[in-house]
């Protein structure tokens, strides 16, 4: 919200002062959208496969554990009438031993700083950092002053030329090439 609120700030100061003053040099704006670069660029799409497999991988563990528990929750209700106060205390037992393994695990695995946002990082970090590089490639050979990101919601109208997405996409494609 702050950025939409500089970037209108801007505009309306470039209004009232007069365009020599407020800029001494030509301003060449541009935008990408990452939804789009993400979803459209190889890399991407291979790293999020990867990522879906092990995250597919960590839910089917979790539902084994939930079963587990569930079957012996069902068991000690069963059995409760049968069994000694000594041994159903010992089930119960068991029973918050593997809840509280289970927490933990879900704990592990897809809490804020669990496995599963540190795979994501690792997997994504090297993309964005080749995108990046590729945008700052296009802004220096092209002279663009600043490039915004549709695809974060900044923007509410811009001309179709000034949309690099598909620039991108397509120097993203060749570093890719000439890697393979």
């Amino acid at each position: 919200m702050k950025s939409v609120a500089a970037v209108v700030c801007a505009v309306y100061l470039a209004t009232l002062v007069p365009s020599g003053v407020l800029f001494a040099e030509e301003v060449k704006m541009g935008y990408i959208d990452t939804v789009k670069i993400f979803a459209e660029y190889k890399e991407t799409i291979e790293a999020e496969e990867i990522y879906k497999k092990e995250v597919e991988a960590w839910k089917k563990k979790a539902t084994d554990m939930e079963q587990e528990i569930a079957q012996m929750r069902e068991e000690i209700q069963s059995q409760s009438l049968m069994l000694s106060e000594e041994k159903l205390a010992e089930k119960k037992l068991v029973l918050e031993q593997k809840f509280k393994e289970y927490q933990q695990y879900m704990t592990d695995i897809f809490g804020d700083q669990g496995e599963a946002a540190r795979r994501n990082k690792e997997l994504t970090q090297p993309i964005v950092e080749k995108i990046n590089g590729v945008i700052a490639q296009i802004a220096e050979e092209e002279g663009y002053t600043i490039i915004f990101d549709a695809g974060q919601a900044n923007i509410v109208y811009a001309k179709k030329d000034l949309d690099l997405t598909d620039r991108v996409l397509e120097e993203l494609s060749k570093h890719l090439e000439s890697v393979e």
